[in-house]
């Protein structure tokens, strides 16, 4: 039997914060059994609000000042949330911030350097998941699946409500999964464009008229007719997504209606197959009433499993959590099938074991 006490850190592309999660793995035989012991998530400071979304044009002396900068805020996230829950842990498995995601020229960067993790909490720190995969042929992401897989078997489907709409399928052959569209990163762009983080509930939305015209030319965009695997970065929402909202002079409302029917119509697609099968979705945008109901109304005959607050906030962070047991375990824990990569790996860099 093998166990451990393990931090997961994850940040996304929402900029919702850092989720910071402390699970106890346990393996008996061959299954995995996992228990959340603290979490936490916590809120990025205007400063770093400013700072991450602009990091990709950033000089590469100011790149590599933030990336350990971002370590030692990562360090001190994870000292406190240890003090605060009086936590004996094993290992700390951090997918960092993503910077850049351009698996197709083999790159990616995710800030948080490990060493200042390692240096400010004299806790083995595993890091960098992505750059192995990549250099391996593959998207690099989505890497949650092999959670899916291992933690969440009992469904059939596993959608992610985040930054980025993601989803993982299970078949016969094992799991795929893949990136489906841009979700909280454009619903809270247009958000702050009022001054609010974020449309609580969906309120704004659900009072906006839907424009077909703008949900047509969104839905014709060229990612949505590649087959997985695929993925997207800020990068792709910044330079195609978001010129196309903006050639539409549209209120905030409008704009926000539109961009929820077509979140709606492209999850709806991926869930074609779902007809009686199980849905768990997670993420934020589990809590914007109008996208979960426009998901049902266009991706009938499913059943939809909104799980605990818990899992709804944490689900990444505890995977990536599991992802680190896995590379200390020397078990694989990035799937070619996922990401395209020419074989499976175990991913990630290793820091003080």
């Amino acid at each position: 039997m093998s166990q451990y006490n393990i931090i997961g850190l994850m940040s996304g592309t929402s900029l919702d914060g850092l989720d910071i999660v402390c699970c106890q793995f346990i393996k008996h035989k061959s299954t995995w059994k996992y228990n959340v012991l603290a979490c936490d998530t916590i809120g990025y400071s205007s400063s770093w609000i400013d700072t991450l979304p602009n990091l990709m044009h950033a000089s590469a002396h100011e790149l590599i000042k933030i990336d350990t900068i971002y370590g030692d805020f990562l360090g001190q996230c994870v000292n406190d949330f240890i003090n605060k829950y009086n936590l004996k842990v094993d290992l700390i498995a951090s997918h960092g911030h993503t910077i850049f995601h351009m698996p197709q020229e083999k790159y990616g960067f995710q800030i948080g350097k490990g060493e200042a993790i390692y240096a400010l909490t004299s806790i083995p720190v595993i890091y960098d998941f992505r750059a192995l995969d990549i250099a391996l042929g593959g998207q690099g992401a989505p890497l949650v699946p092999i959670g899916d897989l291992y933690l969440f078997s009992e469904y059939s489907f596993c959608l992610n409500l985040g930054g980025i709409a993601n989803i993982s399928e299970k078949t016969q052959q094992g799991i795929i999964a893949y990136d489906i569209c841009p979700c909280n990163m454009v619903l809270n762009y247009l958000a702050n464009k009022i001054n609010l983080a974020y449309d609580e509930s969906g309120k704004i939305a659900s009072s906006g008229n839907i424009i077909p015209s703008l949900v047509n030319e969104l839905n014709q965009l060229s990612f949505y007719k590649k087959k997985h695997p695929k993925s997207l970065g800020r990068e792709w929402v910044e330079e195609i997504f978001i010129p196309l909202l903006e050639s539409f002079k549209l209120p905030i409302e409008d704009y926000m209606a539109s961009c929820v029917e077509h979140i709606a119509i492209q999850i709806s697609l991926c869930l074609a197959s779902s007809k009686n099968k199980k849905v768990l979705i997670t993420g934020g945008g589990v809590f914007h009433t109008l996208l979960i109901q426009r998901i049902e109304h266009y991706a009938k005959n499913i059943t939809v499993v909104v799980p605990s607050k818990e899992i709804i906030n944490y689900k990444e962070a505890i995977i990536f959590a599991f992802l680190g047991v896995l590379k200390v375990e020397k078990e694989i824990n990035c799937l070619s099938s996922v990401t395209g990569a020419i074989k499976d790996s175990s991913s990630g860099k290793v820091i003080g074991i």
